[in-house]
């Protein structure tokens, strides 16, 4: 299976969107789009509406997002999480390191510079 990812920028808040299962497989290609969108003080929103499961090399690419976006003053939103990758995230405490959002729209009004 693959997975995909889209980027834009919406009133200077670059917006990705995940397309597809975060595994050991496509965790690598992910974290390859996703680090870069990662700026000095930025703003990244990252749509996970198309994500139906995330496994545990998903959840480190997460960590190593959560931690290039500490190193430089970034803020890092999640919308759009089904119950089961919120369940996974909650259960593992990932959910403490990112704001989560409902949807794209909504979280945007709140992540706009």
């Amino acid at each position: 299976m693959s997975v995909t990812v889209t980027s834009r920028t919406v009133d200077g808040v670059t917006v990705a969107r995940i397309d597809g299962e975060i595994t050991s497989t496509t965790a690598s290609g992910v974290q390859e789009r996703l680090l870069p969108l990662v700026r000095d003080a930025g703003r990244l929103l990252v749509d996970f509406s198309a994500v139906p499961y995330v496994s545990s090399a998903g959840l480190r690419m997460l960590l190593l997002l959560y931690r290039r976006a500490q190193q430089l003053a970034a803020a890092i939103v999640l919308v759009g999480l089904s119950e089961e990758v919120r369940f996974v995230m909650s259960a593992t405490g990932f959910l403490d390191f990112f704001e989560i959002g409902d949807d794209v729209e909504s979280a945007l009004g709140r992540v706009r510079p």
